[in-house]
């Protein structure tokens, strides 16, 4: 009960934290609209049709949540590295709950932020003329919450491995752009060249935004948004349980990496 309290304290602090920041809640969606409206009507004309009746600013309306929640809970690490910073994080590993308590907490903590941002970027689909139903909605937001997750714990894992904040923001840096960019956010994966397209096929972002772009433009397991991986064209459940693979794997290795804190 003891680490099940815990875990539940960690994730309330950091919704407490998201709540309180009003800077953070505005930032979280300026910049992504920034892209959204900017980007895509910039290019949407040159673009031409990504699908029937799908225009640039429509396809990559996806790609855009996608980056929203990938980005937000990557962040989570930040967070562990400020606590270990100002003393913080020495306390919670002395408390009477386990390691495993306080990665759990905050992997859960950043992926609901990152959650509740990429439902704020959700509300915007009927400006660009995407309509959703309640039943894409709802399978929407368990594939956001995993995407967030499973980005998050690997967030949390790094963090417990780095020392200082400027060394976890250039590292985040260098992984997280390159994650976004290769993941199909913002253009088609067909037709890559070949080294590209091993780096979307090995990036896990990428299996968390392709079956959020299908849900939300409504396309057919063969369509041209669906992955293909050694030959084979990947089902939504396919692409989820590579997901949530990654995700799992993530998490144990948080885990371990907390438990050997000193």
């Amino acid at each position: 009960m003891n680490h099940l309290r815990g875990v539940y304290t960690i994730w309330y602090r950091d919704i407490l934290r998201f709540w309180h920041d009003k800077m953070r809640l505005f930032g979280s969606i300026t910049f992504p609209l920034l892209f959204l409206f900017v980007f895509g009507s910039g290019l949407s004309a040159r673009m031409g049709a990504l699908g029937p009746g799908i225009d640039f600013t429509q396809f990559i309306f996806p790609g855009i949540i996608g980056m929203t929640v990938l980005m937000s809970s990557f962040m989570a690490g930040v967070s562990v590295v400020w606590d270990r910073e100002f003393g913080f994080l020495k306390e919670v590993l002395v408390a009477p709950i386990s390691r495993a308590a306080v990665a759990v907490g905050k992997t859960l903590g950043s992926a609901t932020v990152a959650l509740l941002q990429g439902i704020l970027i959700l509300l915007f689909a009927p400006l660009i003329g995407v309509t959703l139903s309640v039943w894409q909605v709802l399978a929407l937001l368990p594939l956001m919450f995993l995407l967030a997750a499973s980005l998050g714990s690997l967030g949390v894992l790094l963090a417990t491995r780095i020392r200082s904040m400027e060394a976890f923001q250039a590292t985040m840096q260098m992984l997280m752009f390159p994650m976004v960019f290769l993941s199909g956010a913002f253009f088609p994966l067909q037709g890559l060249p070949a080294w590209m397209d091993v780096l979307v096929k090995v990036n896990p972002a990428t299996y968390g935004i392709a079956p959020i772009r299908q849900i939300i433009l409504g396309a057919a397991p063969d369509s041209s948004y669906s992955l293909n991986l050694f030959g084979h064209t990947l089902s939504i459940w396919n692409e989820i349980m590579i997901l949530a693979a990654f995700g799992a794997a993530m998490v144990l290795l948080a885990i371990w990496s907390f438990s050997h804190q000193e």
